[in-house]
């Protein structure tokens, strides 16, 4: 969701929104405790995600630049996506270093426009290169030969580049969301509320674009799969593991929208309407604050992905360790010939 900081003197006493959607009031927080639970919760929910987010995208990764047989423009996608949620997961101690400092940011300005434009670019691309992915799944599997070119590795390439530098455009304004100095402590992930229905229209241009048209072509692709798999009486044994990928595909694709996108979406926009000068609601601002983890939690679902639907993901990953394994014992064979010789004299 795209949103313009304003700057206002630190004296200033406005409610504010963090880029996650929730709102504070830095000079009075008496009858508001979502200070203290984004210090409790934030911290360790994202170291969580770090480990998690970093190991499995970064190991995915590498098996997929592992040379085997010939890459697929499903692998082309995955590979992507597994990018861009490892390079989200390595901002993630910043952000809950912030929370553990009791929002206090002492990484400097630039590193602070980083973490807003990281959060949202991830977040859309994700859900993009998932809906972008069922959707090639299905075509492979329904139209394999009338729609060659569009599964063709260059024209994922193609459309990974499209995906890529329309979401980094369009989240180009966060950039401007600084660091701000308010009294003894440092700001960041901090946006103001004095133009709210600018933020309201920003978030429904986000809320359709972003999240509603890919959920609804999502949608469209389950179905028309499952038309698919009920027309074919007796499949053929590659047809049959084809429909199964797609199925398995579309469906990780949609737990991952309703479990971590949609209730994040969904809570931002009641969030922004309800919204009112001095007015803090605890638990709608809670549920906020729980639901942007689970959007970031995204970059630990996706692995799973990679695992049960990736082509020859599980072929690559046992050459790649065999590899490994091979690797090391002739590392080692070399050090017994030496051992052997020491113990004969």
């Amino acid at each position: 969701m795209k949103r313009k900081l304003m700057s206002l003197p630190p004296s200033t006493s406005i409610p504010e929104m963090e880029s996650n959607g929730t709102f504070t009031s830095n000079n009075s927080n008496e009858n508001c405790t979502i200070e203290n639970f984004k210090k409790d919760f934030y911290p360790t929910v994202y170291l969580i995600i770090f480990i998690c987010g970093t190991l499995g995208n970064g190991f995915s990764i590498y098996v997929f630049l592992q040379s085997y047989k010939k890459s697929t423009s499903v692998n082309v996608f995955m590979l992507n996506l597994a990018i861009s949620d490892f390079l989200f997961t390595s901002t993630l101690p910043f952000r809950a270093d912030y929370y553990l400092r009791g929002s206090n940011w002492i990484f400097g300005d630039l590193a602070c426009r980083i973490m807003s434009y990281s959060m949202y670019v991830n977040m859309y691309s994700s859900i993009y290169f998932l809906t972008v992915l069922s959707i090639v799944r299905f075509l492979a599997t329904v139209h394999p030969f009338r729609h060659l070119h569009v599964t063709s590795t260059r024209s994922a390439w193609t459309l990974c580049g499209i995906i890529w530098f329309l979401i980094m455009a369009s989240s180009v304004m966060l950039l401007n969301n600084g660091s701000e100095r308010n009294g003894s402590v440092t700001l960041c992930l901090e946006l103001n509320m004095r133009k709210i229905f600018k933020l309201q229209t920003m978030n429904y241009i986000a809320l359709v674009m972003g999240f509603m048209l890919p959920f609804c072509m999502l949608n469209i692709c389950y179905l028309l799969i499952i038309r698919a798999l009920l027309k074919v009486k007796i499949p053929e044994l590659g047809v049959r593991v084809s429909h199964k990928k797609a199925l398995t595909t579309i469906i990780i694709a949609l737990i991952i929208f309703l479990l971590c996108f949609l209730p994040y979406h969904v809570l931002r926009t009641l969030h922004l309407l309800e919204w009112e000068v001095g007015v803090c609601r605890d638990k709608l601002h809670k549920a906020v604050v729980i639901t942007l983890a689970l959007a970031a939690a995204n970059t630990c679902l996706n692995p799973l992905l990679y695992y049960f639907a990736g082509e020859n993901f599980k072929d690559r990953l046992r050459a790649t360790l065999r590899k490994d394994h091979l690797q090391k014992t002739k590392c080692s064979i070399p050090v017994c010939i030496w051992l052997k010789k020491e113990t004969q004299v």
